[in-house]
């Protein structure tokens, strides 16, 4: 079973920068592709960022690229969502993901295995 636990997020004001981590378990986290998704109050789960397990192959939704930045430590078992010129339309809670072993980068929740607890990011305007 892998864990995944996202780091604090936090409350900024729009225009700010903030950082997420997401550390995973188990000796095979350089073998998973690993995701960013979001929920804002009454909206569904979306798609932010993905990165692939070697970490040269990335994927960003379009209210995001440009802005957004999502990299992997696979000598720290650890994921990064580098989020820069924060909006208030970016408040939800963000959630970590990784899928199985080998499976390739992926936007849709559904092919995730392991998610994170969530981590609340306020952007105030």
């Amino acid at each position: 079973q892998v864990q995944v636990l996202e780091s604090r997020g936090g409350l900024v004001q729009a225009g700010d920068s903030l950082r997420l981590s997401c550390a995973a378990s188990g000796r095979t986290f350089s073998t998973y592709a690993m995701g960013w998704f979001r929920q804002a109050p009454g909206k569904e789960r979306e798609f932010v960022a993905a990165v692939n397990w070697r970490g040269d192959s990335t994927l960003y939704a379009d209210s995001v690229k440009g802005r957004f930045t999502i990299s992997r430590d696979n000598a720290k078992n650890i994921v990064y969502l580098q989020m820069d010129s924060l909006e208030p339309e970016d408040t939800a809670i963000y959630y970590c993901a990784a899928r199985t072993s080998w499976r390739p980068i992926a936007r849709s929740s559904s092919e995730y295995a392991y998610w994170g607890q969530g981590t609340q990011v306020t952007v105030s305007s």
